[in-house]
């Protein structure tokens, strides 16, 4: 299905200050640690500013990590207006088949709002504990694990119970939660390809693993804004967003704890709390930020471990530009928005396309892990770099399959087979081998080197991905081919 593009406005003709936008840009190209991939920005349920950072690009989708869970959440407040799903009902009531095993009573008087709530009643992760107790069925080890308080007051951020809320709805509807949401959410939404990760169950995973593109996060952001309609047509059920975006349970931490302020404002269904409005966000950077007052929604992707600094970035710049009233006189600056957001790029890794000596000894070059094992990517057993007419090509070995990558010169190469990686880099002297690899469909660089002193590589990533699983599979599932 082509997707009708959102209606699109200069800046100024919806009150926004093209100067906060450039001061906003400005912010991240020096903030330390904060690289941004994608930026949207909509106001008055117009796009007012879109960019990429290349090799980013708008089509491309997108590894949303807990940014998922604002989808799941929606998932459950559409099953439960068809009348599949009970908020008020005891989650065990959903999986009869466990009800002999699970004896203890704060678990058997959990319901599917305390899920929803992040209010289990356990007060930390449980994921780990959950997998260990039963590996084949994360609800039933979720389930083995007795709260330490009563449900629904305390609050944990715990992945197991979006997992079970993802779980309920795929039961009770007999779909992925990406066909579920299809004909419900994602065609009239105008959202094209999506893709979820899913476990050894079969499942859909619920609290991670969506692959969507930034558009897609800005149209679900605006159907929030105004309340579930979208063009005069009622997609979430009345009542749902007020329901989902008050604080239900309070996520303070320490009195004055100002490194994770926006995570200390409360959550609601599946979304955060703000200083300003509220959010749906996942690890790294991808957020998606709505602001009722300002009418306006703001859509990141990102590779950061300083969220909160990013989100002070926001308050700081964006959140000033938005007025009551259309502009004048911002043509200059809205011109140079333009240009700007024309030009958004990563730099590339430095390095030459091809040995500065020693040419020979690159030519058919085998390495192996430095000590044996890639602790990063335990998989990745051996690199070869070959040269051919035309250029070189680098090829890693990981988890026993082949991924062949070209070097063609300066700035990013981009291979789309069997995973979407932009390459850059190359020889930074005549015995090392530098590259910087981008896997498009997440926000994480894999850093290798190769030394032909010692026939070894390293290989390391910038912010470690939170789903293993081989590089190949690195990248939005898609069906198999026929």
């Amino acid at each position: 299905m082509s997707a009708r593009p959102l209606p699109t406005s200069t800046p100024a003709a919806q009150g926004v200050d093209a100067a906060g936008v450039l001061a906003f840009l400005d912010a991240l190209d020096t903030a330390d640690g904060i690289e941004p991939h994608s930026l949207m920005i909509l106001r008055h349920g117009h796009v007012v500013t879109a960019g990429w950072w290349a090799p980013y690009t708008p089509d491309r989708l997108q590894l949303l990590y807990s940014l998922s869970k604002s989808f799941t959440g929606t998932a459950a407040a559409l099953a439960a207006a068809e009348g599949l799903i009970d908020f008020d009902a005891p989650v065990i009531s959903y999986f009869p088949e466990f009800a002999a095993d699970i004896t203890d009573p704060r678990s058997r008087a959990m319901r599917v709002r305390h899920v929803a709530t992040m209010s289990s009643g356990h007060l930390g992760e449980t994921i780990d504990a959950a997998l260990a107790l039963d590996p084949a069925e994360p609800v039933r080890g979720f389930l083995l694990l007795p709260p330490e308080r009563d449900p629904g007051t305390v609050f944990a951020y715990n992945q197991p119970t979006t997992y079970t809320l993802a779980a309920i709805v795929q039961r009770v509807t007999g779909q992925p939660l990406t066909a579920y949401l299809r004909p419900r959410l994602l065609d009239p939404l105008g959202i094209g390809e999506a893709a979820w990760l899913r476990d050894r169950t079969g499942r859909e995973l619920g609290f991670s693993g969506l692959h969507a593109t930034t558009d897609a996060v800005a149209r679900l952001g605006e159907l929030y804004l105004r309340d579930g309609v979208r063009q005069g047509e009622r997609l979430l059920p009345e009542g749902w967003v007020a329901e989902a975006t008050r604080p239900h349970v309070p996520t303070a931490g320490r009195m004055g704890d100002t490194e994770r302020e926006d995570w200390n404002q409360g959550y609601g269904c599946q979304f955060w709390m703000s200083r300003h409005g509220y959010r749906g966000d996942g690890a790294y950077g991808q957020f998606c930020l709505v602001l009722p007052e300002q009418d306006a929604v703001i859509v990141t992707t990102a590779e950061t471990e300083r969220m909160q600094e990013m989100l002070n970035l926001v308050w700081a710049h964006l959140l000033p530009a938005f007025g009551p009233a259309p502009l004048t006189g911002r043509e200059p600056a809205e011109r140079a928005l333009r240009e700007r957001l024309a030009g958004l790029a990563l730099p590339p890794a430095p390095g030459r396309p091809r040995p500065p000596g020693r040419a020979d000894d690159w030519a058919a070059a085998a390495f192996v892990p430095a000590g044996g094992l890639c602790v990063d990517q335990p998989g990745l057993s051996a690199v070869t770099v070959r040269g051919e007419p035309g250029g070189w090509t680098v090829t890693l070995t990981d988890d026993g399959h082949d991924l062949p990558l070209r070097l063609s010169g300066e700035g990013w190469t981009v291979a789309e087979d069997p995973a979407p990686v932009a390459v850059s880099g190359g020889w930074t002297d005549a015995t090392t081998l530098s590259l910087d690899l981008l896997f498009l469909e997440t926000p994480h660089h894999l850093l290798l080197t190769c030394s032909l002193q010692d026939r070894v590589f390293t290989a390391r990533w910038s912010t470690q991905p939170l789903h293993g699983s081989p590089l190949r599979t690195r990248c939005a599932p898609r069906p198999p081919s026929p």
